[in-house]
């Protein structure tokens, strides 16, 4: 089986190599009609994200995008667009990606409507079982996944508990909670005293070994110890000023900052990071500036669009 997923990148990278792009409907053509490969597409779809994720592609035709750059020390760093589903991950392998840092679209009609207005101008919907199902196949072992969520409130807290009790059953820890105070901006919703967001830390099982260890390190000074947990403590409040609405692209945009110093407590240079529901993506922002991997995938084309030259700009200014 391996040799025939080979054989697909292959053959796609020897037809398309002198293509600005493709399409998955090109690719099918390819390997079903013209070779007679005896494939089903899922597998053609797999092979082609895989060689974006290697570099053997460096763009995909319609809903697709990726920027592949190099750091100080001539390695590359990719910055996977995509245009589609957030919770349909079946492109991505089990046990494939580093860190899962998102913030869905939550459905609570309640909570997103004062009055005669809706807060929310976006499709929205509410996580299931299978979700977080799929969170913890492409997830490592040891590694974390990290959730926005709403400050718990009359509205909503039912949802929120039956989300621990989905990434329970899951296979998924908990591991922490840390509210996101969001500067010094107030709501206009009628809740002026607090103005924060939940960040959620699941693990895939112990936590991986990540957190220093100052007490093996003066015993054996020769040699770096870490023990499972996070970088360093995490903060009792992460206090960072969210995008003003002039500058913001997104109504639930997060702010880049916020997002490295989370990258920074959960990973390593160079691992794979997961946005499913990229929206603005600032996610995908932090990761190429912190020389992280990414993958971010957004569902909204005008959203989507608006992202690609955001990390274009980006990258253009980081060379």
């Amino acid at each position: 089986m391996e040799k025939q997923e080979q054989g697909i990148q292959l053959t796609l990278f020897e037809y398309f190599q002198d293509s600005d792009c493709f399409s998955l409907a090109e690719a099918k053509e390819l390997i079903l009609e013209q070779k007679k490969q005896s494939v089903k597409e899922p597998s053609i779809r797999a092979r082609i994200y895989e060689g974006i994720e290697k570099g053997i592609f460096t763009r995909l035709g319609k809903g697709v995008y990726t920027v592949i750059r190099k750091n100080e020390n001539q390695e590359e760093i990719s910055c996977l667009l995509v245009n589609g589903n957030g919770r349909d991950l079946s492109f991505l392998k089990d046990n494939s990606i580093d860190a899962i840092i998102t913030d869905h679209p939550y459905d609570l009609p309640k909570s997103l409507k004062g009055g005669n207005r809706n807060f929310a101008v976006y499709d929205s919907f509410q996580y299931m079982q299978e979700d977080f199902d799929e969170k913890y196949r492409v997830l490592k072992k040891g590694h974390f996944l990290v959730e926005f969520l709403p400050e718990e409130s009359g509205t909503n807290y039912e949802y929120l508990y039956q989300i621990k009790e989905m990434a329970k059953e899951a296979g998924l820890e908990y591991y922490a909670k840390v509210p996101w105070k969001k500067g010094k901006q107030v709501n206009n919703t009628g809740r002026k005293s607090k103005n924060t967001e939940d960040i959620i830390f699941f693990s895939k099982g112990k936590p991986r070994n990540l957190r220093p260890d100052a007490k093996k390190d003066k015993a054996e000074p020769e040699v770096k110890h870490f023990m499972s947990g996070v970088k360093g403590m995490l903060p009792t409040v992460f206090d960072v000023e969210p995008p003003s609405k002039k500058e913001r692209k997104h109504q639930a945009e997060k702010p880049v900052e916020l997002l490295a110093q989370i990258m920074e407590f959960i990973t390593n240079e160079k691992e794979w990071v997961l946005d499913q529901f990229a929206g603005s993506f600032t996610t995908a922002e932090a990761a190429l500036k912190n020389e992280r991997n990414s993958i971010s995938i957004e569902i909204n084309p005008e959203y989507f669009k608006e992202g690609k030259k955001r990390i274009q700009n980006v990258n253009d200014r980081v060379r």
